[in-house]
């Protein structure tokens, strides 16, 4: 049924999924717009960071599994894996990215394919998407749109549901959430992913599972907005946080996260406010959650600025750039919004990232030097925001992040 497989988007997401379908001996072509992204692949190389992914695609590419191209080929299956960003800073989805893979993917799509939106999204994108398909092609019955019994194109949605520095295992023992427009494409969309995913596979419709994804990462969002208030409360009072939920948590039915910096990526950081959009009457925790997050990071600003008060001309050093450790993705990563904001004050800064090679456009001032962990001694303060394996155990005895010292010069 699924002799060839499209995957568009190659980003973190993509990539990995691409290479672990043609690990399992089939083809794969994926599709990007990135040109540097497309020829690194087609090399056997890799342009993020992940563990296991280069290898995987090294031999993926070397027995001609997997191809990378810039424009839609023609396959059996195409998941689509692109961004949805906000539009500007209301934080309205922006599905511009899924209409436009949608229209690049529908010339080349023929009777009996399988498209599945993998995409993190509001509720109704994968009808939305079916639509743009359909208004393209007309001639095409599509899922949910203008096909009754008869059906030419199967639309379904399948959201990822991955911890990066941990994509590949992931990908294959996760259980995975499948809802089709119709009962025939959440079938058809569950014997593809039983090609490579050894975790259940779950069947339900296209709207649930969209829902099913904002609800798992709006639900982790409220329960480190806790322990992030929570470690605002405890400066205040004069209490150790960490002993504090330590000591909470040997309570049997009470387990505390940790707080940190914020919370970052493409998923805790955006998704919750995909919720907040569509319901804003009754989203209402779900929306201070996201405003109590979206506050640590100035709190953590100006715990940094109460460090270096009385320090003339001071030098900050900033340790982590990414939005969770060990990994290069600086999407909605706090670390990063930190050190932007306190370059944009003024303040000499020493970014210590050793997960990317050159600093953010955002960060490409003279006020700022990416360098090492062991130039810090040249810091007055340094704020440990990611707790890297670089940081820890070998210079620092930390666990967590959200950590400012005096260097004490």
């Amino acid at each position: 049924m699924f002799n060839k497989i499209s995957v568009v988007g190659l980003g973190y997401i993509g990539l990995p999924t691409a290479a672990v379908i043609a690990s399992k001996g089939i083809e794969v072509v994926g599709v990007d717009v990135n040109e540097h992204a497309v020829n690194t692949i087609n090399e056997g190389r890799i342009h993020i960071v992940e563990p296991g992914l280069e290898a995987m695609v090294k031999s993926d590419v070397e027995q001609g599994l997997l191809k990378a191209y810039l424009t839609p080929q023609p396959a059996d299956a195409f998941l689509i894996a692109v961004p949805t960003p906000f539009k500007g800073n209301n934080y309205e989805p922006n599905l511009d990215y899924i209409e436009s893979a949608s229209k690049a993917i529908a010339p080349v799509l023929k009777s009996g394919d399988l498209v599945i939106l993998e995409s993190t999204s509001p509720v109704g994108a994968t009808e939305k998407m079916a639509a743009w398909i359909a208004e393209a092609r007309p001639e095409l019955k599509v899922s949910g749109v203008n096909a009754d019994s008869e059906v030419d194109i199967f639309v379904a949605h399948c959201p990822e549901r991955v911890l990066p520095g941990h994509v590949i295992r992931e990908l294959e023992e996760n259980d995975r959430v499948i809802g089709g427009l119709n009962e025939a494409s959440t079938e058809r969309a569950t014997a593809l992913y039983k090609l490579f995913v050894k975790g259940e596979c779950i069947a339900t419709n296209a709207r649930t599972a969209e829902m099913a994804k904002l609800t798992e990462n709006a639900s982790r969002d409220v329960q480190i907005a806790f322990a992030n208030e929570l470690s605002m409360i405890c400066d205040k009072q004069g209490i150790n946080v960490w002993e504090l939920i330590e000591l909470a948590n040997r309570h049997p039915r009470v387990n505390i996260l940790q707080p940190g910096a914020g919370v970052g990526g493409h998923c805790i950081a955006v998704d919750p406010w995909f919720i907040v959009n569509q319901n804003p009457e009754e989203a209402k925790l779900i929306h201070q959650a996201r405003k109590t997050n979206d506050f640590k990071p100035d709190w953590v600003i100006q715990k940094i600025e109460d460090a270096v008060k009385g320090i003339e001309n001071p030098t900050i050093a900033c340790l982590g750039l990414a939005f969770k450790p060990d990994i290069d993705d600086l999407r909605e990563s706090p670390a990063l919004q930190i050190t932007e904001k306190l370059a944009a004050k003024g303040y000499n800064i020493l970014a210590v990232e050793p997960n990317v090679e050159a600093l953010p456009k955002c960060l490409a001032s003279g006020s700022v030097t990416l360098t090492d962990v062991n130039d810090i001694e040249k810091a007055d303060v340094v704020a440990i925001l990611v707790s890297h394996k670089e940081f820890t155990g070998k210079f620092f005895s930390i666990e967590t992040l959200d950590f400012v010292n005096s260097a004490g010069k």
